[in-house]
């Protein structure tokens, strides 16, 4: 793969009207902007991360995370520019297409997780497995075998691919309109769900393979088989930060509710460090009263850290990924020391948290409240005539295509609208749906 092709200000949808922008914003910063500015980034300031919404104690939302995780991909994504800068020196086309991998990076960041529906990563596992597992086993006959793989294995990343890239109704062709390659930077797995085992993950959904592989032709991504392409590059950097934020910012969010406690904290995150860093980070904490204080000043230095061996790790393995043969994360190719200490937090985050009370309950509440939502609108698109569904499908905006001509569309649609919802709607339709609560004027 060439630099020259995958950085490209070519806009999904847009390609008719214009090659590039003439304002002082470039289109990766245009990017970034609409990002920003759009109801579904908005929307996750609502939705559960791995805790549920904060009471008192502040913690992690979807949004709070999208912005750290964005914040940290142009760090990492500016350290490997430095370096790559000095690489193709010689080469000024490819130094001026590599500075805008900051901004690219930076907006991939923002839409990564735009897909995911309410309730943390089990709104993905509810929806997945009542196709799989429940009643939703009834559309089998409605749907093809790809269509159907779609559903059993439901997945935020290909949703979220279809919320930037999909013409909703009554909206522009192209979605957002985003670049093609702030499009392929999101694309963590560059396949479809026909190449993917049961309830794995994978890039786009049967109804978008035509605009991935339009994206994917125009940036030059290998093409492995008739479904599987390499991943674009900076996909890695996108990848890594979310790898580091989530990682780091769970440990210290359960810090913050105890159910960890500061020493067994400051034994994770001192254990990236050795000789003189240690020793210096250890007198800094000595002048630090506040462990809440403490914790952030540690997370800070493991980030950091993490940042500057996952942009060496990219750098050094520039041509195996240019080639399409770079395996795993970049994580998995820091030194030693640091994947196993960051091994020891995943550890740890399995066991004292992603299993704790807090989780769990978040976890049964939305399995239930997606569950249900479900079936009443999934009866609702598949049974029109019904005065219920009548009475139902009017309240479903306008943009989610309930009335599609195909079993698939119909089921997309309701699937659009419920990943779509944050955690606190989701529940108040649940409650009145269920005559749980009634509409206040």
């Amino acid at each position: 793969m060439q630099w020259s092709k995958l950085i490209c200000h070519k806009r999904l949808g847009m390609e008719r009207y214009r090659t590039s922008s003439a304002q002082s914003r470039s289109d990766f910063q245009r990017d970034f902007d609409r990002l920003v500015f759009s109801s579904p980034f908005r929307r996750l300031q609502n939705k559960t991360q791995v805790f549920p919404l904060p009471g008192s104690i502040f913690v992690h939302n979807r949004l709070t995370h999208s912005l750290e995780v964005s914040s940290v991909g142009k760090s990492l994504a500016n350290e490997v520019y430095m370096q790559l800068s000095q690489r193709y020196r010689h080469d000024k086309d490819v130094c001026d297409k590599l500075s805008h991998i900051v901004e690219i990076v930076g907006a991939a960041c923002l839409a990564h997780d735009l897909g995911n529906p309410p309730f943390g990563h089990s709104g993905e596992r509810t929806i997945a497995t009542y196709f799989s597992e429940g009643d939703g086993m009834a559309v089998r006959g409605l749907l093809s075998e790809n269509e159907w793989n779609d559903l059993i294995n439901f997945d935020g990343n290909a949703n979220s691919f279809r919320l930037l890239s999909h013409q909703f109704k009554g909206r522009r062709e192209g979605g957002l309109a985003m670049t093609y390659s702030t499009l392929a930077a999101i694309v963590k797995y560059p396949y479809s769900s026909s190449m993917t085992p049961k309830r794995g993950k994978f890039g786009y959904f049967c109804s978008e393979r035509e605009c991935f592989m339009q994206v994917a032709d125009e940036l030059g991504l290998i093409q492995k088989s008739d479904d599987v392409f390499a991943r674009h590059p900076l996909v890695l950097l996108m990848e890594a930060a979310d790898d580091i934020c989530y990682q780091v910012m769970d440990i210290e969010d359960a810090h913050k509710l105890k159910i960890l406690n500061y020493d067994m904290v400051e034994h994770l995150f001192i254990g990236y460090f050795h000789g003189e860093r240690r020793s210096h980070i250890k007198d800094v904490l000595a002048h630090i009263d506040d462990n809440n204080e403490k914790v952030a000043y540690l997370r800070s230095c493991v980030i950091g850290e993490l940042v500057n061996e996952c942009a060496a790790a990219f750098v050094s393995n520039e041509d195996t990924i240019l080639q399409g043969d770079f395996s795993g994360c970049l994580i998995d190719h820091v030194s030693d020391h640091l994947r196993e200490s960051y091994g020891c937090c995943s550890d740890v985050a399995w066991k004292h948290i992603y299993n704790s009370s807090h989780v769990v309950d978040i976890e049964l509440a939305g399995n239930r409240i997606i569950s249900y939502l479900l079936e009443r609108l999934l009866d609702a698109v598949l049974h029109p005539e019904k005065h219920y569904s009548k009475l139902l499908l009017s309240r479903v905006p306008t943009q989610y295509d309930t009335g599609s001509p195909t079993p698939y569309g119909k089921i997309q649609s309701v699937l659009d609208h419920i990943s779509g919802m944050t955690d606190v709607y989701a529940l108040d339709l649940f409650r009145k749906l269920n005559g749980q609560s009634l509409p206040a004027v």
